[in-house]
């Protein structure tokens, strides 16, 4: 059995500030340490339950976090930028589940730690053929078009409402309780851990119960962003089309293209949001 792991950081127990995910800020190192845990945890939960092989793909930011020294060595790790298909990296048909592990809940969740939708501070709302949608609905999108279902989701509490609301009886694990954005009531690391690699276990031990999340195709994946001038320029982009001031929509049949215009999108947007673009 081949199990896939998407790890992003917001979600991961113990942290809530945005520094701990910064490199050179304050705390990263030690959040740096505790990603590291939280997916060594499902590595170990997926191995107990029979996996083979377990992929894990650095999905935060730089994509330079995960401490490679500290990984679980049955497991192998996509680490580092350029990676056409970002936070699914490495994700194929080969795979018979998928856990996402430190996931947020989408931009605008109340409670939600870290809440946000693939960008911070440059991006409103993401849509995908119509309906609203967070990271965790993009990827195992992603997982569905590849025919590999997920079974597990790790963050606060708002994701896992998300998770559930979207797969099902997904199994998910809740490591803190939003507060606010950027405080929260947090499980030790201990407590935390432990119930991710139980989680990931069960949810393996009982793969039949799963089916892969599936979008129907064509895709259309619409960003609400909060400059018109980012808007105007990832409409630049070839098949990219302004459907508003802010709003921008590509449609594909390939769900790849959607992962992949997202890198794009994340380059434009951080250049002009910095004042560095050409509409900086």
């Amino acid at each position: 059995m081949k199990v896939y792991l998407s790890v992003d950081m917001e979600g991961v127990t113990g942290l809530t500030d945005p520094e701990e995910m910064h490199a050179g800020k304050r705390g990263y190192e030690r959040g740096c340490e505790l990603m590291t845990g939280d997916a060594n945890a499902a590595v170990a939960g997926a191995f107990d339950a029979g996996a083979e092989t377990v992929l894990v793909n650095d999905a935060h930011g730089s994509t330079k976090n995960l401490r490679i020294d500290l990984l679980d060595p049955r497991a192998s790790l996509i680490r580092g930028p350029g990676k056409a298909q970002r936070m699914a990296q490495g994700l194929d048909g080969s795979f018979q589940a998928a856990g996402f592990v430190g996931y947020h809940a989408r931009a605008g969740v109340p409670h939600g730690v870290l809440n946000h939708t693939w960008m911070g501070k440059e991006i409103q709302n993401v849509y995908l053929n119509g309906a609203i949608c967070g990271e965790t609905r993009l990827v195992a999108a992603c997982a569905g078009f590849h025919g590999v279902p997920v079974v597990l989701v790790t963050g606060d509490e708002a994701v896992g409402d998300e998770a559930r609301e979207l797969l099902g009886d997904v199994e998910t694990v809740a490591v803190k309780r939003g507060i606010d954005k950027f405080s929260a009531e947090l499980l030790p690391p201990s407590v935390a851990q432990a119930r991710i690699c139980e989680a990931m276990r069960r949810g393996l031990n009982r793969l039949s119960d799963f089916t892969p999340y599936r979008v129907e195709a064509p895709f259309t994946l619409g960003v609400e962003w909060n400059s018109t001038a980012i808007a105007a320029a990832v409409a630049l982009v070839p098949g990219v089309k302004t459907v508003g001031t802010r709003h921008t929509e590509f449609t594909t049949d390939d769900f790849g293209q959607i992962m992949a215009l997202f890198g794009i999108f994340a380059t434009i947007g951080g250049q002009i949001s910095c004042g560095s673009g050409p509409y900086g």
